[in-house]
């Protein structure tokens, strides 16, 4: 019973809706037509515009399987792919699958046997009936955010490059338990050379402080798709047994004892931050005196609150 509750609440969070057809048993979103996508690939309408790819629709199995997925690196990166298809401006996430690939805490490196282990895993499919390509990779940024850093963008580049059409995820499991949301990004970079505009950032995030550069000297090189999720008749019975057996263990865990490390390091980079206001302050017109007063005061019940959630981990 609370297994159920948990599931619908996540989906009900999530936004996750049932595919609409004219005949809901029909699954229409689960046919492919192969003629449709090879015109779609001889054609490449990607090529002339940018930003042609503007929509992400990810199947609620996939979404909860790189969740799953992401969750299990723990502070380490994890690395997988999708496979799917295209319907106009959408690119379409049925399924994803993970790699067996060495990560660190910053970054994560595909090496042989990950590629030995792609070509066996699509093969298998094809064989299986299974007939979506590989449409993208996902990975996950454990406390850090969803964006691209300089060796996400270098990646992307050049799997767009030869394996067109591609799209990179990013999943931050561990903001996605602190907030029962899944934080996640979908992105594309631009060709080599081209300049977009000046466009605001269209939602406000985080990024750690030792983070800042790396994403602010990159950003302008990749723009982020609209992401929209659905489950079917089809897949609803897949996607209770997953959540049945993991949700425990991945999705229910408490925010508080938990995560009390992620937040007591978000807490400390923000102490990083305004001592970092500080010092720019002290040579401003509005003066260091009262502005330190302030921060100081700040800074004291950061460190308290700090202290006190590290206490309630151990």
């Amino acid at each position: 019973m609370d297994s159920a509750i948990a599931q619908k609440t996540w989906e009900l969070e999530n936004n996750i809706l049932a595919v609409e057809a004219p005949d809901p048993s029909s699954d229409f979103i689960f046919y492919y037509d192969e003629v449709a996508q090879a015109m779609s690939l001889k054609a490449k309408p990607w090529g002339n515009d940018p930003h042609f790819f503007k929509r992400v629709k990810i199947s609620a199995l996939a979404l909860l399987k790189m969740v799953i997925h992401a969750r299990t690196g723990g502070p380490i990166e994890v690395m997988g792919l999708m496979q799917g298809k295209t319907g106009g401006d959408a690119i379409i996430v049925m399924d994803a699958f993970a790699l067996p690939v060495e990560g660190t805490e910053t970054r994560v490196n595909a090496q042989a046997d990950a590629y030995e282990y792609m070509v066996d895993y699509s093969q298998t499919n094809k064989q299986a009936g299974r007939l979506e390509n590989v449409v993208g990779w996902y990975h996950s940024h454990p406390g850090y955010g969803c964006w691209l850093s300089g060796i996400d963008v270098s990646t992307q580049m050049l799997n767009q490059q030869f394996q067109e059409p591609f799209l990179a995820v990013v999943i931050d499991p561990t903001r996605t338990v602190s907030a029962g949301k899944v934080d996640i990004g979908a992105f594309r970079t631009y060709p080599e050379g081209y300049k977009p505009t000046d466009d605001p950032i269209s939602e406000y995030q985080t990024i750690p402080l030792n983070k800042i550069e790396d994403f602010g000297v990159h950003c302008k090189q990749y723009y982020a798709l609209n992401i929209t999720y659905f489950k079917s008749s089809l897949d609803c019975h897949l996607l209770d047994l997953l959540w049945n057996k993991y949700w425990v263990n991945t999705l229910s865990s408490s925010p508080l004892l938990g995560n009390g490390d992620y937040v007591a390091g978000q807490l400390s980079d923000l102490a990083e931050k305004l001592e970092q206001a500080e010092n720019h302050l002290t040579h401003s017109r509005i003066g260091p005196l009262g502005t330190s007063r302030k921060k100081v005061g700040i800074i004291f019940v950061i460190s308290t609150f700090c202290q006190s959630i590290s206490r309630t981990n151990d």
